[in-house]
């Protein structure tokens, strides 16, 4: 019996902790939606990290989308388990679609899956994530992009589109199919390169000789698509030098261009953010509108915490059509 009983305070306990909720959380790469008058965020991690919120600010640890890694992504990607990257998460046509990616890191060995859900509520019936399988791959020798770092959007026409890659050949577009989760072989074939790193005035050779841009984010402002990315390198603690930039255009498939008109097909971009003193580093961003404020949600790599990757939240402001970020990074 005593046995019984502390098997079931341990159990409590472990319980009780996964609930508590936690400030300043360790995320990499995070998307954010609302539900209601909750907040989520999907970040990289083992099966996908999830993290709720009421205010954006202390958040609740949720379980993992993926218990165990899909079978489809183990017989593309050689060695993967269930360490997935980069998602995107969007609500379209009444249902929730969590694009994702698996990765051999440094390679080109690569895809994107998606998986959809009528909630994101893990206390409804109705929750249960359903795995749509691949969406789209890259193979060595084969493709010149990575397929990694999806996110899509919607244009005025009602048409879906794909924007991803890291570094290779850089920031591609590409049309889905009407059903969100395949593309055709004709829209495969018209796939188009919309941003590139190699030719940026504003970066050093290491940068610029290894394209180094990636995580693109579509976000619809008035009469533009503005098209954010991160460029420099991340994940190297102290050292790391990501940070965002951005161009717009009227039209979807580009060109994309910054404030002085330099195309970021050609290394432009406007300076969104960069890090200092106190965030080493700071990138992979998305954007978003709630409650009618615009804001950028993004990992910044925390310099009083061993550069541990950490959540930011910024409210954009506009001036001239261009978004920056009234407050500078700060400590807390």
């Amino acid at each position: 019996m005593k046995t019984l009983v502390l098997l079931f305070l341990l159990i409590y306990a472990s319980e009780a902790a996964s609930q508590e909720l936690q400030k300043e959380i360790s995320v990499h790469d995070p998307v954010m939606i609302k539900q209601g008058n909750t907040f989520y965020v999907f970040a990289t991690g083992r099966g996908i990290n999830v993290w709720s919120s009421k205010d954006q600010v202390n958040w609740k640890r949720e379980r993992p989308v993926f218990s165990e890694g899909p079978q489809w992504a183990i017989k593309v990607v050689k060695g993967f388990k269930d360490f997935i990257w980069a998602p995107d998460i969007q609500f379209i046509n009444g249902k929730y679609y969590l694009y994702y990616c698996v990765s051999t890191f440094g390679k080109n060995t690569s895809a994107i899956g998606v998986a959809t859900n009528v909630t994101l509520d893990e206390e409804s019936a109705s929750f249960k994530w359903e795995d749509k399988g691949l969406v789209l791959e890259s193979i060595p020798g084969k493709t010149n992009w990575n397929a990694i770092d999806p996110n899509v959007f919607i244009d005025a026409k009602k048409n879906a589109w794909l924007t991803f890659g890291s570094f290779w050949g850089g920031i591609q577009l590409l049309k889905l199919n009407k059903d969100l989760v395949s593309v055709s072989v004709q829209n495969l074939k018209a796939i188009k390169t919309i941003a590139n790193y190699e030719r940026a005035a504003n970066a050093d050779a290491e940068e610029t000789q290894a394209n180094a841009i990636e995580a693109p984010f579509v976000f619809k402002k008035g009469k533009y698509y503005y098209l954010f990315a991160s460029v420099g390198f991340c994940c190297r603690g102290s050292k790391s030098t990501y940070r965002m930039i951005v161009g717009r255009s009227k039209q979807v498939s580009g060109p994309y261009l910054d404030e002085k008109g330099r195309d970021m097909n050609d290394g432009g971009g406007l300076l969104v953010m960069k890090g200092n003193a106190y965030w080493y580093g700071v990138g992979h961003n998305a954007a978003y509108t709630f409650d009618g404020a615009d804001f950028l949600v993004f990992h910044g790599y925390d310099a009083k915490d061993k550069a541990k990757p950490k959540l930011r939240i910024e409210q954009i402001t506009w001036k001239n059509g261009w978004p920056s970020v009234a407050s500078a990074l700060r400590l807390n």
